[in-house]
Parts: structure tokens; C-alpha cells; sequence
């Protein structure tokens, strides 16, 4: 007889194991909106099954929470049973064996802090203060709020053009987004408790490349009001469509020779190919919205001849400047910012890096454009400085893949400390200091010195990519309240004190994603129209499909496919290629069309104007 055996994983271990992997997906796609009180004992006594019970604290005091969450679910406690309980938790915390017992007290504890006035509004009205304003999953999580289960459905029909007029309701870009945008919309889709998050922008950018040219919908009639956008970007073109949509006639300036913003000027073309951007402005064009290009607010023209000219004004710059390393020798011929390098790019100017050394310091999307931009210029190497490790990258995972698949070299827990130069100011090099990571601070992990020496990384080039910055000086001196860069508006986006004027965009929340630029953009309309005596609705006049019922069969996503490495590094030609016909069938037909099924029936689906 064998002394020691090979265990293998019972059939009851190997179901328990499937169900923790669909619990998971469960609680990825747990949909805004849901009762936070409901939620924590849920969670609690699921801590409480997987606990050992040895220890009181475990086996009793979590089941003794649990009961009190009850009671306040029940309408049977009172405001003092949350001071007990808060009492309770924390002696938990302090005294559980494991991490079972005390992480989950300490979820409790959060939970009585974090929202305590809904453990109150329950005691108090018998109900929770939370509201399902749009219990669509996808819909709720989209900045600007695209009918997504729609055009989705559209698409599955193959009625394409029909699918551009219902985003365009909500988003004059669509062609632009179906490439770039971060689709916040997949992170809770209901269908990753079957099988996997549909691919939404994936659709998006099907319907965009075979519709054709969608002319763009008619204008209400003129109101003879006229309004000035400043910024040509997202945020300003969206405000002047749906402007232009209610009746008012809009003038857009733009400091750079053509409009965009950093759609044009900061995104490469193999990110977003400018023909398919100019698809997008042309459709907002088409509305009636004049443009005046190479005219920057403070120089040419200032706000309060504009405000003189034109019954309101919408500021939306973005954040066209770089942030600084605040390093010894920042100044140095060679050292760049990626805000310029891109812009430069975007206007044609392409610099030779052939056989040069180029790092880029940052983990953002923008880092990602810079050094897959030098290595289309010809860099002999291509590095990434980054002072967290990958999984603190703000970068899209596919932008950090699609960098280190083109060669680019990932340098991790190194924090710039000088510069070096030779005799002439030109770059040689950069120190960093090698770092090591620490406690976690909320929520991410912080880093700190390891006590290595510095370490020094050659290059002839170096791009900073830390973030941007807003140009707010003009603003700042024309009374306009600005703090740490950014102006500061009232929730309706004016300002208190400077009636007919508004702001939105990057400018006023910080850099941004397009999207939230956009769903800036819906909110500074209709406060506009407001202001000016309207209440124009913007609506979309398309008929859905009727959802089918047999939608729960599992089956797998379709991704996007690139061009091959090989090929793409060569150029600035698009990377990314479109889901066939075919495709786009299947992964429209796994949509489980929530605006219809659930929550969604109950209040009536969808918003079909605003």
C-alpha cells in the first residue's frame, strides 16, 4: 500500500469550481442601480458558507450581522441597530482568525459608511434610495447614453442606415467611435452570464462601414439665435449638431486648420483613419454649422467680443498642452511632449527617427500612440518607461498588446529621476530609479524605492506622455473661476456670475474619453436651448425590431482581427479590421435585448428622445 496518493478533484469539487467561475461572471455584469443593502448580505452570507467556523467571530458574528442587515431589509431595526452594527464589525475585523471572517466585517464596515443613508432610508421609508433611471445595463453605463440594444438589433437586420440615424440621436460620431472609443457599455453586459460581453463597439463600427453616407437628419426651424462655440473638438462639433438640430445657428472656431481636435491631432491614423473621421464632421457640416479655422481664442478674437456678437458661447477647448516632469533636464534638446509629437504627426510634419532610440514615459492610451507612431517613423528602438507595473497601465489592454506585438519594449517600476546631455544640451539618456510596489492606496498600488541604484536607459528621443493641461490663461483673465488648470462651471455647465456663456468637455472635467466629450456635449445643448427661451426635444424616428426568444444558446464572441505586424509597422493605413456581414449577424444575434426582457419592460425600454 502507498503511503502517499495523488489527490484529484472530486465531481462536487469540480461543480463548485464551475459555479465560482459563474458567480463571477455574475458579479462582472451585476447591472448599476441595484440595492447596495440587498447586495451586502448576499455577499455576507456567502462569506459566512465559505468560512470554517472555528472562530466565534466567523461562525457567530457573521451570521449576527447578517441578521441585523435583515432587520433593516424587514423594516424591523432602528437607527441604533447601525451603531451595533457598526460596533460589531469592527470587532470582528479586530479579532477574526482569517482573512474570511475580517475582509468580510470590513465589507460590512465600508458598506455602513459608504452609504449609510440608504441602511437609513430603509429604516425610515421601508425602501432603498436607489432608482433604476435606466435599468439597461449597457445604456445605463454609456456617457451619453446610445440606445445600444437598438442599433445592435438594427445591425442584426442588416438596416445599417438605420443604425447610424438611432446613434446619432445620442452621438454624432459614430464612425469615429466604432474605432476608438473605450466601450465602458461592455463592462456589465448581461450576456457575459452566458458566455462573454457582446462587442459593441465592434457593431457600432459595422454599421458605420455599410451603411454608406446617412444624410443627416432635417433642422428645426431657425429660432434667429446664434451661439459661438470655441474648440472644434467632440465636444464643440456634438454641441453644434444638436444646436444646429434645434433651430440655432452655430460658428465653431478652431485654432488648428482643420477641425477634430484631438480626434485629428491626437489619435494616429492607424487608430482612426482621418477619412473615416471626416465622414463624421461632414454629416455635422451638413446641419448648417459655419467653422472658422486658425482662429485662437485670446489672439484673433476675444470672449467677450464674443459674447458682445452672439446670444451664448460654449467654451470647449479640451486639453491641448503637456504636462511637465519637473526633472533636471527636462529642457533638453530631444525632449519632447507627446501632445506635440502627435499633433505634428497629425499635421503632416513627420519626423525622421529612423535608427533612433526613442523612449516614452507614460502608461496611458496617448503613451501607447507615441511609440507605436515612432516605430511607423522608423525607430531602431522603441521603449515604454513606466513607474507602476502593466496592470496599473490606464492603457486599454489591447493598445498595451498591440504595442508589444509591434516590438515596443515595456520597462516597468522605473521613475524618471534626471536627464543626461552631452556638451552641445542634446539628450544621451535617462535615469530612472528602480521601484518596487507597496501598500495599496485607494485601490491601486502604490510604489516606492527599492535603494537600487539608478539605472540609465539611452535614447535619442524622449517622449513625455504624463497627461495634459488645459490653456485656461485668457479664461482666467477675463473673470472666468478656473482651478488647477480647469474652468469651473455650475452643473447645468454656465457659470454663475457670466450668464450666456458654458463650458464642457476636457477643458472643464480634465482629459477625458470621447464619449464622456459627447455626453458633455448633450447636456450643454439642451442647457443652451434652455437658457434661450426652448425646449427643443431631439429625437430619432426608427422603428425597432421586435426582440426574438431564442437568444440564450452559448456562443462565442466575435473579436476584431488586424493586420499582420509585419505589414502594419510600416505604415499609418488602418490596423484594425471590420467584422464581416456574417459576423456581425451572429454577435448582433447573442444581444439579449434587455431593453425588452427584465427591468427594462417595466419602463417601457428605452428613451426615445431627449
Amino acid at each position: 500500500m502507498s503511503r502517499l496518493e495523488l489527490s484529484t478533484p472530486t465531481k462536487a469539487q469540480l461543480v463548485v469550481e464551475g459555479l465560482y467561475k459563474d458567480l463571477e461572471r455574475r458579479i462582472e455584469s451585476s447591472p448599476p442601480g441595484l440595492c447596495p443593502v440587498d447586495l451586502s448580505r448576499a455577499f455576507l452570507d456567502l462569506c459566512h458558507a465559505q468560512t470554517c467556523g472555528k472562530c466565534v467571530p466567523c461562525r457567530i458574528g457573521l451570521g449576527q450581522l447578517s441578521h441585523f442587515i435583515t432587520d433593516v431589509l424587514d423594516g424591523k431595526a432602528t437607527l441604533e441597530t447601525l451603531d451595533v452594527m457598526e460596533e460589531l464589525a469592527r470587532s470582528i475585523m479586530d479579532s477574526a482568525d482569517c482573512a474570511i471572517g475580517y475582509e468580510a466585517a470590513h465589507m460590512v464596515y465600508k458598506g455602513l459608511i459608504g452609504y449609510r443613508e440608504d441602511y437609513e432610508e430603509h429604516i425610515r421609508q421601508g425602501r432603498c434610495t436607489c432608482t433604476y433611471h435606466q435599468p439597461v445595463p449597457c445604456v445605463s453605463l454609456c456617457p451619453a447614453e446610445v440606445d445600444i440594444p437598438g442599433y445592435i438589433a438594427l445591425v442584426g437586420e442588416g438596416r445599417y442606415a438605420d443604425a447610424i440615424r438611432l446613434i446619432r440621436k445620442d452621438n454624432p460620431f459614430p464612425t469615429s467611435c466604432g474605432f476608438i472609443c473605450e466601450h465602458p457599455c461592455e463592462a456589465r453586459c448581461r450576456r457575459n452570464m452566458v458566455d462573454d460581453k457582446i462587442n459593441i463597439r465592434g457593431l457600432k463600427r459595422v454599421a458605420s462601414d455599410f451603411a454608406g453616407k446617412v444624410p443627416a437628419p432635417s433642422c428645426a426651424k431657425s429660432t434667429g439665435k446664434r451661439i459661438a462655440i470655441v474648440g472644434g473638438g467632440p465636444c464643440g462639433l456634438s454641441s453644434a449638431y444638436y444646436l444646429q438640430l434645434m433651430g440655432h445657428q452655430t460658428t465653431v472656431y478652431e485654432m488648428l486648420p482643420q477641425l477634430g481636435g484631438m480626434l485629428r491631432y491626437g489619435i494616429p491614423n492607424y487608430r482612426l483613419p482621418k477619412e473615416e473621421l471626416d465622414h463624421d464632421i461632414q454629416a455635422i457640416l451638413d446641419t448648417g454649422v459655419e467653422v472658422r479655422c486658425n482662429e485662437r481664442i485670446g489672439d484673433q478674437i476675444s470672449i467677450q467680443q464674443l459674447r458682445k456678437e452672439y446670444d451664448a458661447v460654449l467654451i470647449s477647448i479640451g486639453a491641448s498642452t503637456d504636462k511637465k516632469l519637473g526633472i533636471e533636464g527636462e529642457e533638453a534638446d530631444g525632449v519632447i511632449s507627446a501632445v506635440h509629437f502627435l499633433r505634428d504627426v497629425g499635421l503632416g510634419n513627420r519626423p525622421d527617427l529612423s535608427g533612433q532610440e526613442v523612449a516614452v514615459i507614460g502608461g496611458g492610451n496617448v503613451s501607447m500612440d507615441a511609440v507605436r507612431t515612432a516605430i511607423r517613423l522608423g525607430a531602431k528602438k522603441v521603449s515604454i518607461v513606466y513607474r507602476r507595473r502593466i496592470a496599473d497601465m490606464t492603457a486599454l489592454p489591447e493598445e498595451i498588446e498591440g504595442a508589444i506585438a509591434e516590438g515596443v519594449e515595456v520597462q516597468v517600476l522605473k521613475a524618471p529621476s534626471h536627464i543626461e546631455t552631452d556638451q552641445n544640451g542634446h539628450l544621451k539618456g535617462m535615469y530612472v530609479t528602480p521601484q518596487m510596489v507597496s501598500q495599496i492606496k485607494d485601490g491601486r498600488a502604490s510604489i516606492r524605492p527599492t535603494g537600487e541604484a539608478d539605472l540609465f536607459i539611452p535614447c535619442t528621443t524622449l517622449i513625455v506622455a504624463i497627461g495634459q493641461d488645459i490653456e485656461s490663461r485668457h479664461f482666467e483673465q477675463a473673470g472666468f473661476s478656473v482651478m488647477r488648470g480647469r474652468l469651473m462651471s455650475e452643473k447645468n455647465a454656465g457659470f454663475e456670475n457670466i450668464p450666456g456663456v458654458f463650458t464642457g468637455g476636457d477643458c472643464a472635467t480634465g482629459p477625458s474619453s470621447v464619449i464622456r466629450a459627447i455626453a458633455a456635449a448633450k447636456v450643454i445643448a439642451a442647457n443652451i436651448d434652455e437658457y434661450l427661451g426652448y425646449h427643443h426635444i431631439i429625437t430619432a424616428d426608427v422603428e425597432i425590431p421586435k426582440p426574438r426568444l431564442d437568444d440564450r444558446t452559448p456562443c462565442g464572441r466575435v473579436n476584431m482581427t488586424e493586420r499582420e505586424v509585419c505589414e502594419r509597422i510600416h505604415d499609418f493605413e488602418g490596423v484594425e479590421h471590420c467584422m464581416t456581414e456574417q459576423e456581425a449577424k451572429q454577435e448582433a444575434d447573442r444581444c439579449l435585448r434587455c431593453d425588452h426582457f427584465g427591468f427594462g419592460v417595466f419602463k417601457g425600454g428605452r428613451n426615445t428622445l431627449w
